[in-house]
């Protein structure tokens, strides 16, 4: 499984790039993604571990291979993750939109990945 995320990460899509470019380093509201991320027999396309959310991004293939993708997400929510589809055509021309509704499910009913100190810690 490693090896297939390492050579899905060296051939990423346009979409998987750009939303990629968005994503590292904490830079989403301190958030932490892995890129072709492998859990069980599956590799997804982008995983936040803290909060349990899965991002992938579809193309055309996805059309022809819904019955497969269900099996699949099921598993996956069986395993406690969410899962955020978005087709990459959107990612591509409305990245801005698909960045704002990760954030949204980032932020739902959640404390911050980096929480401020407790008040006492700051006064001392």
């Amino acid at each position: 499984m490693k090896s297939l995320a390492r050579t899905l990460r060296k051939e990423s899509t346009d979409a998987e790039r750009w939303l990629w470019q968005q994503l590292p380093n904490r830079e989403l509201l301190g958030w932490k993604f892995r890129r072709q991320h492998p859990i069980g027999r599956y590799v997804v396309d982008f995983l936040c571990i803290e909060k349990k959310i899965i991002i992938e991004l579809d193309g055309s293939q996805h059309a022809e291979n819904q019955t497969a993708d269900s099996r699949r997400s099921e598993y996956l929510k069986e395993k406690g993750y969410q899962i955020l589809r978005f087709w990459n055509n959107d990612v591509l021309v409305s990245g801005e939109a698909v960045s704002n509704t990760i954030l949204s499910y980032l932020t739902k009913d959640a404390p911050s990945p980096r929480p401020s100190p407790p008040k006492r810690a700051r006064e001392e």
